[in-house]
Protein backbone atom coordinates (compact mmCIF):
# COMPACT_ATOMS: atom_id res chain seq x y z
CA UNK A 1 0.00 0.00 0.00
CA UNK A 2 1.32 3.35 -1.07
CA UNK A 3 2.37 5.26 1.86
CA UNK A 4 0.23 8.97 2.48
CA UNK A 5 1.23 12.14 4.57
CA UNK A 6 -1.73 12.96 6.55
CA UNK A 7 -2.18 16.85 6.84
CA UNK A 8 -3.02 16.20 10.56
CA UNK A 9 -0.01 14.80 11.26
CA UNK A 10 2.38 17.28 9.66
CA UNK A 11 0.54 19.63 11.43
CA UNK A 12 1.48 17.86 15.22
CA UNK A 13 4.56 17.25 13.79
CA UNK A 14 5.42 21.39 13.11
CA UNK A 15 3.67 22.39 16.26
CA UNK A 16 5.94 20.35 18.13
CA UNK A 17 8.98 21.27 16.25
CA UNK A 18 8.42 24.63 16.49
CA UNK A 19 7.71 24.69 20.55
CA UNK A 20 9.84 22.09 21.37
CA UNK A 21 7.72 20.31 23.72
CA UNK A 22 4.83 18.11 23.51
CA UNK A 23 2.77 19.66 26.15
CA UNK A 24 3.52 22.81 23.99
CA UNK A 25 1.92 21.09 21.42
CA UNK A 26 -0.90 19.73 22.74
CA UNK A 27 -2.06 23.23 24.28
CA UNK A 28 -1.66 24.78 20.91
CA UNK A 29 -3.54 22.20 18.72
CA UNK A 30 -6.18 21.54 21.59
CA UNK A 31 -5.59 18.14 21.62
CA UNK A 32 -3.79 15.85 24.73
CA UNK A 33 -0.49 14.96 24.97
CA UNK A 34 -1.10 11.30 24.35
CA UNK A 35 -2.73 12.28 20.69
CA UNK A 36 0.41 14.24 19.64
CA UNK A 37 2.45 11.59 20.92
CA UNK A 38 0.40 9.39 18.74
CA UNK A 39 0.74 11.47 15.13
CA UNK A 40 4.39 11.51 16.16
CA UNK A 41 4.36 7.60 16.04
CA UNK A 42 2.10 7.42 13.15
CA UNK A 43 4.02 9.96 11.63
CA UNK A 44 7.36 8.34 12.04
CA UNK A 45 6.01 4.92 11.11
CA UNK A 46 5.36 6.77 7.55
CA UNK A 47 8.37 8.90 7.19
CA UNK A 48 11.15 5.67 8.25
CA UNK A 49 12.41 6.48 11.10
CA UNK A 50 12.63 8.62 14.41
CA UNK A 51 11.69 12.34 13.56
CA UNK A 52 12.71 13.55 17.01
CA UNK A 53 15.11 13.10 19.82
CA UNK A 54 13.13 13.08 23.29
CA UNK A 55 14.26 13.87 27.04
CA UNK A 56 12.37 14.85 30.29
CA UNK A 57 13.26 18.58 29.18
CA UNK A 58 12.20 19.29 26.06
CA UNK A 59 12.69 17.84 22.01
CA UNK A 60 14.82 17.89 18.92
CA UNK A 61 14.57 17.06 15.63
CA UNK A 62 16.85 14.29 14.04
CA UNK A 63 18.54 14.49 10.71
CA UNK A 64 15.14 12.74 9.54
CA UNK A 65 13.20 15.42 11.15
CA UNK A 66 14.80 18.28 9.63
CA UNK A 67 14.44 17.23 6.38
CA UNK A 68 10.68 16.38 6.88
CA UNK A 69 10.42 19.72 8.30
CA UNK A 70 11.73 22.10 5.52
CA UNK A 71 10.10 19.70 2.60
CA UNK A 72 6.69 19.79 4.40
CA UNK A 73 6.44 23.53 5.00
CA UNK A 74 5.49 24.75 1.49
CA UNK A 75 3.13 21.55 1.37
CA UNK A 76 1.68 22.67 4.12
CA UNK A 77 1.03 26.17 3.56
CA UNK A 78 0.07 25.46 -0.04
CA UNK A 79 -2.57 23.09 1.86
CA UNK A 80 -3.75 25.75 3.93
CA UNK A 81 -3.91 28.13 0.76
CA UNK A 82 -6.17 25.88 -1.19
CA UNK A 83 -8.85 25.33 1.46
CA UNK A 84 -9.15 29.03 2.35
CA UNK A 85 -9.19 29.73 -1.61
CA UNK A 86 -12.45 27.64 -1.93
CA UNK A 87 -13.82 29.66 1.27
CA UNK A 88 -11.80 32.84 1.54
CA UNK A 89 -14.14 35.33 -0.15
CA UNK A 90 -17.05 34.49 2.71
CA UNK A 91 -15.00 36.07 4.95
CA UNK A 92 -15.05 39.87 5.41
CA UNK A 93 -13.60 42.08 8.44
CA UNK A 94 -11.31 44.08 10.08
CA UNK A 95 -8.47 42.99 12.36
CA UNK A 96 -5.92 45.58 14.29
CA UNK A 97 -2.75 43.81 14.67
CA UNK A 98 -0.14 44.79 16.71
CA UNK A 99 3.65 43.41 16.66
CA UNK A 100 6.54 44.28 17.74
CA UNK A 101 9.49 45.90 15.68
CA UNK A 102 12.25 42.97 16.27
CA UNK A 103 9.36 40.75 14.40
CA UNK A 104 7.36 43.15 12.15
CA UNK A 105 9.83 42.04 9.11
CA UNK A 106 9.39 38.35 9.52
CA UNK A 107 5.68 38.71 10.03
CA UNK A 108 4.79 41.11 7.19
CA UNK A 109 7.42 39.20 4.50
CA UNK A 110 6.23 35.95 5.83
CA UNK A 111 3.18 35.60 7.13
CA UNK A 112 0.68 37.95 6.36
CA UNK A 113 0.91 38.04 2.04
CA UNK A 114 -0.75 34.44 2.24
CA UNK A 115 -2.86 35.10 5.01
CA UNK A 116 -4.28 37.97 3.00
CA UNK A 117 -4.32 36.48 -0.37
CA UNK A 118 -6.39 33.26 0.96
CA UNK A 119 -9.01 35.86 2.86
CA UNK A 120 -9.52 39.01 0.52
CA UNK A 121 -11.98 40.49 2.37
CA UNK A 122 -10.20 40.60 5.85
CA UNK A 123 -8.60 43.96 6.11
CA UNK A 124 -5.28 44.22 8.17
CA UNK A 125 -4.54 47.50 10.04
CA UNK A 126 -0.98 46.96 11.68
CA UNK A 127 0.86 48.48 14.82
CA UNK A 128 4.62 48.36 16.08
CA UNK A 129 5.41 48.65 19.41
CA UNK A 130 7.29 47.64 22.40
CA UNK A 131 5.49 44.43 23.88
CA UNK A 132 4.64 45.60 27.10
CA UNK A 133 2.36 48.46 25.61
CA UNK A 134 0.95 46.09 23.19
CA UNK A 135 -0.50 43.77 26.00
CA UNK A 136 -2.27 47.22 27.62
CA UNK A 137 -3.50 47.63 23.91
CA UNK A 138 -4.94 44.39 23.34
CA UNK A 139 -6.06 44.40 27.27
CA UNK A 140 -7.82 47.61 26.74
CA UNK A 141 -9.81 46.61 23.38
CA UNK A 142 -7.53 48.95 21.18
CA UNK A 143 -5.71 46.37 19.08
CA UNK A 144 -8.17 43.21 18.52
CA UNK A 145 -4.62 41.09 18.79
CA UNK A 146 -0.92 41.48 19.05
CA UNK A 147 2.43 39.27 19.28
CA UNK A 148 3.82 40.16 21.95
CA UNK A 149 7.10 38.84 23.49
CA UNK A 150 6.93 38.27 27.73
CA UNK A 151 9.13 36.45 29.84
CA UNK A 152 8.26 33.00 30.65
CA UNK A 153 5.80 32.01 32.65
CA UNK A 154 4.17 35.30 32.73
CA UNK A 155 1.92 34.80 30.04
CA UNK A 156 -1.80 35.18 31.26
CA UNK A 157 -3.79 34.74 28.02
CA UNK A 158 -2.59 33.78 24.67
CA UNK A 159 -1.24 30.95 22.76
CA UNK A 160 2.59 30.55 22.50
CA UNK A 161 4.39 31.13 19.19
CA UNK A 162 7.72 29.91 19.87
CA UNK A 163 10.02 30.09 23.33
CA UNK A 164 13.26 32.31 22.79
CA UNK A 165 16.82 32.79 24.63
CA UNK A 166 18.15 35.85 25.43
CA UNK A 167 21.34 36.37 24.85
CA UNK A 168 24.17 38.98 25.48
CA UNK A 169 26.13 40.25 22.65
CA UNK A 170 28.72 42.20 21.21
CA UNK A 171 30.78 43.35 17.64
CA UNK A 172 32.68 40.75 16.91
CA UNK A 173 35.35 42.66 16.79
CA UNK A 174 34.96 44.45 20.34
CA UNK A 175 37.53 43.34 22.98
CA UNK A 176 37.20 40.34 25.15
CA UNK A 177 37.10 42.34 28.40
CA UNK A 178 33.66 44.51 29.38
CA UNK A 179 35.04 47.65 30.95
CA UNK A 180 32.71 49.56 33.32
CA UNK A 181 30.41 51.50 33.03
CA UNK A 182 29.21 48.90 30.61
CA UNK A 183 27.87 50.83 27.19
CA UNK A 184 24.45 49.44 26.08
CA UNK A 185 21.78 49.46 23.33
CA UNK A 186 18.32 49.24 24.75
CA UNK A 187 14.83 49.32 22.87
CA UNK A 188 12.42 52.02 24.02
CA UNK A 189 10.54 51.60 27.09
CA UNK A 190 8.05 48.93 28.02
CA UNK A 191 9.99 46.65 26.11
CA UNK A 192 10.77 43.55 28.39
CA UNK A 193 14.08 43.05 26.79
CA UNK A 194 14.92 46.10 27.91
CA UNK A 195 13.71 45.94 31.33
CA UNK A 196 15.29 42.48 32.38
CA UNK A 197 18.79 43.53 30.77
CA UNK A 198 18.90 46.61 33.11
CA UNK A 199 17.39 45.21 36.03
CA UNK A 200 19.55 41.70 35.83
CA UNK A 201 23.01 44.43 35.64
CA UNK A 202 21.63 46.50 38.48
CA UNK A 203 20.90 43.59 40.47
CA UNK A 204 24.57 41.82 39.44
CA UNK A 205 26.22 45.46 40.54
CA UNK A 206 27.31 46.54 37.49
CA UNK A 207 27.62 50.39 36.13
CA UNK A 208 26.15 51.15 32.80
CA UNK A 209 25.77 54.19 30.60
CA UNK A 210 23.05 54.27 27.68
CA UNK A 211 24.64 54.93 24.61
CA UNK A 212 21.36 54.41 22.46
CA UNK A 213 17.41 54.14 23.25
CA UNK A 214 15.56 53.08 20.05
CA UNK A 215 12.04 51.43 19.33
CA UNK A 216 14.01 50.06 16.55
CA UNK A 217 15.47 46.93 16.69
CA UNK A 218 17.26 47.69 13.29
CA UNK A 219 19.61 50.36 15.36
CA UNK A 220 20.04 47.90 17.70
CA UNK A 221 21.80 45.67 16.21
CA UNK A 222 23.56 48.44 13.94
CA UNK A 223 25.26 49.88 17.12
CA UNK A 224 26.33 46.66 18.77
CA UNK A 225 27.44 45.49 15.48
CA UNK A 226 29.90 48.69 15.37
CA UNK A 227 31.23 48.11 18.76
CA UNK A 228 29.45 51.12 20.36
CA UNK A 229 27.33 48.98 22.61
CA UNK A 230 26.52 45.96 24.14
CA UNK A 231 22.89 44.40 24.37
CA UNK A 232 20.29 41.72 24.55
CA UNK A 233 19.01 39.56 21.29
CA UNK A 234 17.18 36.47 21.05
CA UNK A 235 20.12 33.72 20.20
CA UNK A 236 18.17 32.96 16.97
CA UNK A 237 19.06 36.55 15.87
CA UNK A 238 22.84 36.72 16.48
CA UNK A 239 24.07 38.07 13.47
CA UNK A 240 27.83 37.04 11.73
CA UNK A 241 29.39 40.35 12.95
CA UNK A 242 27.92 39.27 16.81
CA UNK A 243 29.90 37.42 19.43
CA UNK A 244 27.56 36.03 22.14
CA UNK A 245 28.75 37.55 25.67
CA UNK A 246 29.19 34.55 28.51
CA UNK A 247 30.62 36.65 31.35
CA UNK A 248 27.26 38.88 32.09
CA UNK A 249 23.91 37.75 34.32
CA UNK A 250 21.96 35.08 32.22
CA UNK A 251 18.53 36.20 31.44
CA UNK A 252 15.93 33.03 31.66
CA UNK A 253 13.46 32.68 28.47
CA UNK A 254 11.07 34.37 27.28
CA UNK A 255 7.73 33.41 25.32
CA UNK A 256 6.53 35.05 21.68
CA UNK A 257 2.25 35.08 22.48
CA UNK A 258 -0.11 35.31 20.18
CA UNK A 259 -2.37 37.90 22.05
CA UNK A 260 -6.55 38.33 21.35
CA UNK A 261 -8.72 40.97 22.77
CA UNK A 262 -11.57 39.27 24.79
CA UNK A 263 -14.00 40.73 22.53
CA UNK A 264 -12.12 38.93 19.17
CA UNK A 265 -12.99 35.51 20.84
CA UNK A 266 -15.78 35.38 18.73
CA UNK A 267 -14.04 36.37 15.39
CA UNK A 268 -13.44 33.88 12.75
CA UNK A 269 -11.26 36.07 10.98
CA UNK A 270 -8.41 36.41 14.28
CA UNK A 271 -9.01 31.95 14.69
CA UNK A 272 -7.37 32.21 10.79
CA UNK A 273 -4.91 34.55 11.62
CA UNK A 274 -3.91 32.99 14.99
CA UNK A 275 -3.64 29.66 13.60
CA UNK A 276 -1.39 31.46 10.43
CA UNK A 277 0.82 32.88 13.36
CA UNK A 278 1.03 29.33 15.08
CA UNK A 279 2.09 27.57 11.95
CA UNK A 280 4.54 29.77 10.34
CA UNK A 281 6.28 31.96 13.07
CA UNK A 282 9.99 31.69 13.15
CA UNK A 283 12.53 33.22 14.53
Amino acid sequence: MTAILDIELIRTFHAVARLGKFSGAAQQLHKSPAAVSVHIQRLEAVAGGRLLNRDNQAVSLTALGKRLLISTTELLATHDRVLADLHGTQLAGRIMLGVPDEYADHVIRDILPTFTAAWPNVILELKTAPSYALREQVQRGKLQAAVLTLPKGQRQAGEVLVTTTPVWVAAIHASASLTEPLALAVHAPQCPYRQVMLQALRQSGRRVRIVLESPSNQAVKACVEAGLAISLIDRGRVTKDMRILSDLPVIPDHEVVFMRSEASYTEEAIDLLGEAMQQRFRL
